[in-house]
């Protein structure tokens, strides 16, 4: 199961600059990620600067 971004993200784009295999892009109100590519890694928790991100 993938990453997924809450409610909480601020859009600043952290997030997607971190993303070894560009599974994360701007949504209508939030980022998003793409759960089919995202691997787990975790970068964009690290980088998160509101803890939007939760893990699997």
């Amino acid at each position: 199961m993938a990453h997924k971004i809450t409610e909480e993200c601020i859009s600043c784009g952290s997030c997607a600059a971190e993303c070894p295999v560009e599974a994360i892009s701007e949504g209508d109100e939030i980022y998003v990620i793409d759960p089919d590519v995202c691997t787990d890694c975790g970068n964009c928790v690290e980088v998160c600067p509101t803890e939007a991100i939760i893990g699997p």
